[in-house]
Formats: C-alpha cells, sequence, structure tokens
C-alpha cells in the first residue's frame, strides 16, 4: 500500500519517491495495537457522507453538564479544533 501510495504522488511530484527517507505502513489492526484506538480509526467513525454531519454525537449529552468534543462528533475527524469549539459554544449558550 505504502508502494501505491508514493507511485500515486510521484505521478504529479516526479521528485517525491527520492525525498522519502523512511517509510511505515499501519493497518487498522497495526494501529489499535500500537496506539489503542478501537480498530484503528483516528476518526471514530467513518469519513462519508452518511456518517457525518448529523450522524456524529451530539455535543450536549443527557447528563446535565456533560459535554463532548471529540472527533465522534460534528463535523467529523481531523486537526481542526471545530469539535472543541462546537461544544464550547453550546456549553456558554447553556449558561
Amino acid at each position: 500500500m505504502g508502494k501505491l501510495a508514493v507511485e500515486s504522488i510521484a505521478r504529479y511530484v516526479s521528485n517525491f519517491p527520492g525525498a522519502i527517507e523512511h517509510m511505515e505502513v499501519l493497518g487498522p489492526p497495526d494501529i489499535e495495537e500500537k496506539v489503542g484506538l478501537s480498530g484503528g480509526h483516528i476518526f471514530q467513525g467513518e469519513i462519508l457522507p452518511q456518517y457525518m454531519w448529523d450522524g456524529r454525537l451530539p455535543y450536549r449529552t443527557p447528563m446535565d453538564g456533560v459535554y463532548l468534543c471529540g472527533v465522534a462528533t460534528h463535523p467529523g475527524g481531523s486537526v481542526i479544533g471545530v469539535n472543541g469549539r462546537n461544544a464550547a459554544m453550546e456549553i456558554l449558550q447553556a449558561r
């Protein structure tokens, strides 16, 4: 899989393969074992339209004062910080 990824990028960036000093390819079982992510899924769910937006967990939980801000909440996983911001806004509105 690593070779396929490198070859795909190399079609557009010819010097890409020569710039790689080390490559490690991990599948979901490897990630689950090495990092502890259930199912090896870093986004806590698929990043496909049917699993995004309203298909994610809400920020406010049924328990008073308990809010969620992880990648399992709207809009989904990545490192953009929107989940935390949205949870903070939910908390501010609840005041």
